[in-house]
């Protein structure tokens, strides 16, 4: 029996168009705008002026706190502007942008294809580099993965869990980088193992990924350490504590984290990304982006230099196409709508969806018909239909009481409801608040 969450998840169409699509590189444009909020936490303050010149790979933000990370620059040419500039949500953010000029790389990457094996730092020195080299996760969070890699005084990891189930639709970057570059996550795993000073870890992949399973049971041989775990298809199999609870049948408390049931999850990519950066010297430049949806002709999976804005993705494949309606950086059930097509592509995108206007139009919400399918569908045993109500009163110290901090906001509830009322979206927003409200309270 294949092993998966036990709480709630819902069945989505799969729309893996791209499944068979090679990862191809997109070719170097003549700009590109970088983003100093590449991460979660505190945005990356730049140390470059305008006018001047930078190579791949050299820094250009460093970190402005503790949970933030260095931004580098991803091509060679002028520093032409280190202004804020609009993110995909509209929203002014610091960037910094480089005019091209060739493809000049520090000395010190190295950018063969030969794999190496051997794991010849430290513990101390591969957390080092991984932070140096601006790594993030690149499941969703793009949380810094030096910090994840350290956990705190008086919690311990046992197993290391790598993120391959890619549970959204319409996504296949990651089914790729297991397909292309299988060796080189297992490596990146390897090193992971190392930093945490344990043994054991697991590859959790989705059943319907099956050119994917077979090419990462095949190289899994050579890393016993690293379990293959097929995971039954269910979103959001992905999250976190659904993954946990279905490799380890351990379940992380409310509020709490993953290191608390002494488990640390990276995504696959994050993975190659630690392989490239301890292995190669390479830093986080680069993100593998699965552009589809049904209204385009071409269907690709396109390794991006970070900082190609999505108009030059969509100037690459003929301009915006004529039934795209919506425009969407990641999956439909938890990606950010793309209002600024001029916004640029971060480490952690993982997808530039289109969606006609058939596939976003809103149904007009109805009552409540309180049928349960929203508490049936949620992976973290929340009552969406409570959280709505409570919400729409704004009676926040109920909303806590009811744990709306634990939602992780998957959308399962807005994608069962047949009322059509826009649970996600409310939720979403007292969630927020409660959060703010919490934080705000003097520390005991």
């Amino acid at each position: 029996m294949l092993k998966t969450f036990h709480i709630g998840g819902v069945h989505p169409n799969d729309n893996k168009i791209t499944a068979d699509a090679p990862i191809e590189v997109f070719p170097i444009l003549d700009k590109v705008y970088i983003s100093m909020a590449q991460h979660l936490g505190a945005p990356a303050t730049p140390v470059v002026a305008k006018g001047d010149k930078v190579k791949v790979g050299d820094v250009i933000g460093e970190p402005a706190g503790f949970i933030s990370g260095y931004v580098h620059a991803s091509v060679s040419g002028t520093v032409t502007a280190v202004e804020p500039m609009k993110d995909l949500a509209g929203k002014l953010v610091m960037h910094v942008v480089i005019a091209v000029e060739g493809d000049e790389w520090r000395p010190e990457i190295d950018r063969s294809s030969d794999i190496v094996r051997d794991i010849k730092l430290s513990k101390e020195e591969i957390l080092d580099k991984i932070k140096l080299s601006g790594i993030v996760g690149l499941g969703g969070a793009t949380f810094p993965t030096h910090v994840k890699l350290s956990p705190p005084p008086g919690k311990k990891a046992e197993f290391l869990i790598l993120n391959g189930a890619e549970c959204e639709p319409y996504v296949t970057a990651d089914d790729r980088i297991m397909r292309e570059q299988s060796e080189q996550i297992f490596i990146g795993g390897k090193i992971m193992l190392k930093a945490l000073g344990i043994e054991r870890g697991f590859v959790g992949i989705e059943e319907n990924k099956k050119a994917a399973i077979a090419q990462m049971k095949e190289t899994g041989k050579k890393y016993p350490e690293l379990e293959v775990i097929i995971l039954k298809k269910k979103y959001p199999q992905g999250g976190e504590k659904q993954l946990i609870e279905a490799i380890t049948g351990r379940r992380v408390p409310s509020l709490g984290l993953p290191i608390d049931v002494g488990v640390v999850v990276q995504n696959v990519g994050t993975a190659l990304a630690v392989y490239e950066a301890i292995q190669k010297n390479k830093p986080l430049v680069e993100s593998v982006v699965t552009v589809t949806g049904q209204c385009i002709s071409q269907q690709r999976n396109l390794s991006l230099r970070v900082g190609t804005s999505f108009s030059q993705i969509l100037d690459a494949i003929g301009g915006i196409p004529k039934d795209a309606a919506k425009f969407i950086s990641g999956g439909p059930m938890m990606g950010k709508a793309v209002s600024n097509i001029d916004a640029s592509v971060l480490k952690g995108t993982s997808a530039f969806l289109m969606l006609t206007e058939e596939q976003t139009k809103r149904k007009e919400e109805i009552n409540c018909v309180r049928c349960a399918k929203c508490i049936e569908a949620c992976p973290m045993g929340l009552e969406p239909w409570l959280l709505n109500k409570l919400s729409r009163a704004r009676r926040y110290d109920d909303l806590e009481k009811e744990k709306i901090y634990d939602c992780i906001e998957c959308g399962c509830c807005l994608y069962t409801c047949p009322s059509n009322i826009p649970l996600l979206d409310i939720i979403r927003i007292s969630k927020a608040e409660v959060t703010r409200i919490m934080r705000s309270r003097p520390k005991k």
